[in-house]
């Protein structure tokens, strides 16, 4: 694995169980066992009904683009010879909103309501990214 130079998430204990999911190449989000709400990002109470009662449930990792924008100024000096790249919102198919790298996908072909899958990147010995790519 070649050395990653690009800024990096630092899990802490409410997202911990979000990044070992990710980096077995799982998506997992949390559900809430009294309303049943799915909602990411991960919280310690839930958005809907604010109960305690959470739990990490896999997902299918499927959804389509709600939004996306193109980037072409880049907001570090890592990402400079990546300009320009796609920068997604995608609706999962269990609900959820995750925000994502698009890859994998001409820039003219990328539509909202696109069905994507994902794709997970690992970046270092420790962590690995969530990504998508056209379904």
């Amino acid at each position: 694995m070649s050395t990653y130079n690009k800024p990096l998430p630092t899990p802490n204990p409410i997202t911990e169980e979000f990044w070992k999911a990710v980096k077995r190449h799982e998506l997992s989000i949390q559900r809430c066992r009294s309303c049943n709400e799915y909602f990411f990002p991960p919280r310690e109470v839930c958005p809907q009904c604010m109960s305690l009662k959470l739990e990490w449930i896999r997902v299918s990792g499927k959804g389509k683009i709600f939004s996306f924008t193109l980037v072409r100024v880049s907001p570090h000096p890592s990402f400079n010879a990546d300009i320009p790249y796609t920068v997604a919102i995608i609706e999962l198919n269990e609900g959820p909103h995750i925000m994502s790298n698009l890859i994998d996908c001409k820039i003219e072909d990328i539509r909202v309501n696109m069905p994507v899958t994902t794709v997970f990147e690992d970046v270092t010995s420790e962590l690995s990214l969530v990504k998508f790519r056209p379904a």
